[in-house]
């Protein structure tokens, strides 16, 4: 398994938990708002990591000593389930004791049913990038298929693990209309986040291209979509 970076210590990636936060490289995603492109395009760490590239042995060296001291893991991206020994890695993390939440695009279905169903997941958030009409576009993927992501959508909403939905608003991407759109495609969700986009050196389309929105609007935003979704939430704001 190839480390694209570690974040010591999260007291805000998995709610409840004092959690370490492990990068994995690679995504099949490229959208234009990310704020991992060195992550999806390359190897480099991710723009939490306290420490880039680190090998598996010397992230499992952390985990070992602290037993106790963690509650969990979050496994995040990139994008995890790109990883053909994700398996294997989620159980050496659980063998230690330590919970464990992905962070998914949903693009791979069968892969999260698998690690859920084999214990080996206990927190899924999945990033729902947009109305399905508009996922192509958003996820910078001409003619992508989004039916394995409504795959990911269905199973999460079943309830098999718990989970949240969460979107990064985008103004070049994201209206009323189409928020409200989303929001009828995950009605029934327990949690979905809205998160404000934020720019910087670090974004896929480069800087000073996209805009977020204001803290005020992305607040009408929510409010709006409390129709579909009572419990829709704005996030870091």
């Amino acid at each position: 398994m190839k480390l694209a970076g570690l974040q010591k210590l999260t007291l805000l990636d998995y709610p409840g938990k004092t959690a370490a936060t492990v990068f994995l490289p690679g995504c099949n995603f490229r959208c234009p708002f990310c704020h991992n492109a060195e992550l999806v395009i390359g190897c480099g760490k991710g723009s939490e990591a306290d420490f880039p590239n680190v090998s598996e042995e010397e992230f499992f060296s952390f985990l070992d000593k602290r037993q106790g001291l963690l509650d969990g893991v979050c496994i995040t991206g990139g994008e995890p389930l790109l990883q053909p020994d994700i398996a294997a890695f989620c159980e050496a993390i659980k063998q230690r004791g330590f919970a464990i939440k992905l962070d998914t695009n949903g693009s791979f279905p069968n892969r999260l049913a698998e690690l859920v169903e084999a214990n080996l997941v206990d927190c899924v958030a999945m990033d729902v990038k947009n109305a399905p009409a508009c996922y192509a576009e958003t996820v910078g993927r001409p003619g992508f298929d989004v039916s394995p992501v409504a795959q990911s959508v269905a199973y999460l909403l079943s309830g098999t693990v718990p989970f949240e939905f969460r979107t990064t608003v985008v103004r070049e991407y994201h209206n009323e209309a189409r928020l409200r759109e989303l929001a009828r495609w995950i009605e029934g969700t327990p949690a979905w986040f809205l998160q404000g986009f934020v720019d910087s050196d670090t974004v896929l389309a480069g800087e000073n291209i996209l805009h977020g929105y204001s803290p005020e609007e992305l607040r009408s935003f929510s409010t709006s979509l409390q129709e579909i979704v009572p419990n829709v939430e704005v996030r870091g704001i």
